[in-house]
């Protein structure tokens, strides 16, 4: 794993850690609501979701700090095979986020594209350069 896979795969992980706190303890604030590109109407109904998924979000970027380190003094395959699974799933969630806005279920519609490419273009970047 090069300089550059490590690199996108770090700085991938510190961005949903970085944002982790925001997405589950302070939703409510407006000025989070703001960064994150959602409106406030029906927040309560959501919260449940925001929680988890800044829950998710900091786990697998624990996860992917993890494998990095398993690659540089440890297992090496085994923290590949868990840095890739990470970045695979951070790309897909950020697909899945950008398809959720597609479909009008971000509110407002195309919210979305600050977070997607925010957490989808350096796990993209490092999957391509993996694979290359």
């Amino acid at each position: 794993m090069n300089a550059f896979v490590q690199v996108c795969a770090a700085v991938s992980a510190a961005v949903v850690i970085g944002v982790a706190p925001f997405e589950a303890f302070r939703i409510h604030r407006p000025g989070v609501q703001r960064f994150l590109g959602i409106e406030s109407e029906g927040l309560a109904n959501v919260h449940l979701w925001s929680f988890c998924i800044g829950a998710r979000n900091a786990l697998v970027g624990v996860g992917t700090l993890v494998g990095l380190v398993m690659v540089n003094v440890g297992d090496r395959e085994t923290g590949t095979v868990l840095v890739v699974a990470c970045l695979v799933y951070l790309l897909f969630s950020a697909l899945f986020m950008g398809l959720a806005d597609a479909l009008g279920y971000w509110l407002p519609r195309g919210g979305s594209v600050r977070g997607v490419l925010g957490s989808g273009v350096l796990p993209a970047a490092a999957l391509v350069a993996l694979a290359v």
